[in-house]
């Protein structure tokens, strides 16, 4: 049996006739979590809508377990793939613990309510997100960075093979980030397989298995994080000049910044004068 759980084949994506991406060429094994990096516009989100049925594809193939995108219906899918969206509104007056029953919807019929195992399940959920205390809060009156929390758990409840996750430390403090990486992390080390649209180079360095990194309309490197985070290839996906520190001792990515471009310092320097000098004068 393969280990194969994701397969992508000549796939190009985009808005209408705009292309984002052409020629996407990549498989995804279980257990895997793959980190989609790279700068503002390069079609990270639209990657994840379009291989998740969200957006139509261009051209090309979309394969899970080895069957077309097209063939599962929406509650089967639903069954295979949680899904994270970036930014996500709720409705006045919902708790914490509805956002999260929700995720249940893949296994109901459409006469049945939730059930007491279901609840159960959606409270463990909040309890290992570090939401219990926030079930029946409402979930305008919480911070962002709770709600986002709320909404992993509500992806955890849905019981998939595969999670979809776009930018899901969105909102959090620094601690928190961590902690959704090493969440992800233990998810995958039980089977899940998560792909999840990353800002964070050095977390993704650090816990991420793979790394796709995408820019100028095509996939620029897919593999290991120590193969694809080099100065060479992160300046040239990134346009700008990027420091890869790593350990004397490991050889393990400990830091990943940009570089000092001194004549563009020198460039803004000059226009801070003309914006913010009265009479040329500072």
């Amino acid at each position: 049996m393969s280990d194969t759980i994701i397969e992508l084949k000549n796939l190009s994506i985009g808005y209408g006739n705009k292309k984002v991406l052409q020629n996407v060429n990549t498989k995804i094994n279980i257990g895997e979590i793959v980190g989609i990096i790279g700068c503002n516009g390069a079609g990270k989100s639209t990657l994840l809508k379009t291989i998740r049925g969200l957006l139509p594809k261009q051209s090309g193939e979309v394969l899970y377990f080895g069957r077309n995108l097209g063939s599962f219906s929406e509650k089967e899918l639903a069954r295979e793939i949680a899904y994270l969206q970036q930014s996500v509104e709720v409705g006045f007056g919902y708790t914490g613990k509805d956002i999260v029953l929700a995720g249940r919807y893949p296994y109901m019929k459409w006469w049945q309510g939730e059930s007491t195992a279901d609840e159960e399940l959606a409270l463990k959920c909040m309890e290992y997100t570090g939401t219990r205390e926030l079930a029946e809060r409402p979930v305008n009156e919480v911070s962002g960075g709770q709600k986002q929390r709320i909404l992993l758990a509500k992806v955890l409840a849905q019981q998939t093979p595969i999670l979809f996750l776009d930018e899901p430390t969105t909102g959090l403090d620094m601690v928190y980030q961590e902690e959704i990486f090493r969440f992800s992390k233990s998810l995958t080390e039980i089977g899940k397989t998560i792909l999840m649209v990353v800002h964070e180079l050095n977390l993704a360095a650090k816990y991420c298995s793979r790394i796709i990194l995408l820019g100028d309309g095509t996939v620029i490197a897919d593999g290991k994080p120590d193969d694809v985070f080099t100065e060479t290839v992160l300046s040239k996906a990134y346009h700008a000049p990027v420091r890869v520190i790593r350990s004397h001792n490991t050889n393990e990515i400990i830091e990943i910044s940009t570089k000092e471009d001194s004549s563009r310092y020198q460039r803004d320097r000059e226009l801070l004068k003309l914006i913010c000098c009265k009479g040329n004068v500072c």
